[in-house]
């Protein structure tokens, strides 16, 4: 296991922004998003990051776009660094299998997440309401239970902080009602085939999110990232076991250990072992390989 690359400093390329774990960079007539191998966890971003983080969100981002372009347009143009712009050469060592460059788009400000099980902040929800972000659901439901259908919960996209709850009309106030629409019909779309594929791999895909942006044309685009474990609930099927919570193939290991560890959650966040960093490497490294077969 490598060194997790945490600081991504290119040459020749205007830095737009450096979020929790992704730099952007102007690149031409599009952008370059470089995946590093930072790790948050409850909105502050960690001391030490997990080896090879970067290069599954990449590698598993790419597979998705790929496999779900019959659903909906995508931003990815390459991962090929010899297929950028010329100033990307020479900076390999850096750039090598964590880059995409992608078409530059006008980021619609919303995240629009699908649940297909009952988990996380919905199951929460669902015992105080019955519902969540104003979907009515059955009662009787059990923790990790799965839902009758796959529902559209969208949120907020805060540049800092928490993501907060936003009702359908609320994001029908934000976007216009057309937007909103196709906002919720792509997102259960690509969720509904995301899915399928998953289980035939043996994993349960409980919810995710997505990030779409509009072109000239208004054409609405799938961006970001794509059904990594950053932004999806992965389940082994073979270990499901509704009435209880699952493990997950993310850093939930990491959450475990900063739970237990009695830390308050704010900054300055402590150090983590170096078992439990090498055992959430492994755990990324296992969801690409059964997801992409490789």
């Amino acid at each position: 296991m490598g060194n997790a690359v945490l600081q991504i400093d290119l040459k020749g390329f205007r830095r737009l922004s450096s979020g929790k774990v992704r730099d952007i960079f102007e690149a031409g007539d599009g952008l370059l998003l470089v995946a590093s191998d930072r790790l948050s966890a409850f909105d502050v971003v960690l001391n030490q990051g997990i080896p090879g983080k970067g290069g599954v969100l990449t590698r598993l981002s790419a597979f998705w776009f790929g496999r779900l372009g019959h659903v909906a347009p995508h931003h990815l143009r390459t991962t090929d660094l010899s297929r950028m712009p010329q100033g990307v050469r020479g900076q390999e060592a850096l750039l090598g299998g964590r880059t995409m460059f992608v078409e530059r788009l006008e980021i619609v400000p919303v995240e629009c997440v699908v649940r297909g099980y009952l988990a996380g902040s919905g199951w929460k929800e669902y015992r105080e309401r019955r519902s969540i972000c104003g979907v009515p659901l059955p009662s009787g439901l059990r923790e990790s239970d799965r839902l009758p259908e796959p529902i559209f919960t969208p949120t907020t996209k805060a540049k800092t902080g928490h993501d907060m709850p936003m009702s359908y009309s609320e994001v029908e106030m934000a976007v216009g009602p057309a937007t909103a629409a196709q906002l919720r019909t792509l997102s259960l779309a690509l969720y509904r085939a995301g899915a399928e594929y998953a289980e035939q791999r043996g994993i349960l895909l409980a919810d995710t999110k997505f990030e779409f942006g509009k072109r000239a044309d208004g054409t609405l685009v799938l961006a970001d990232e794509a059904l990594t474990p950053d932004s999806s609930r992965y389940w082994d099927h073979e270990t499901y076991e509704p009435g209880r919570a699952q493990d997950s193939f993310d850093k939930q290991i990491v959450r475990d250990w900063l739970e237990a560890s009695g830390w308050k959650k704010s900054p300055p966040p402590p150090d983590l072992p170096p078992a439990i960093i090498q055992k959430t490497s492994r755990r990324y490294e296992e969801i690409a390989q059964r997801l992409m077969g490789v």
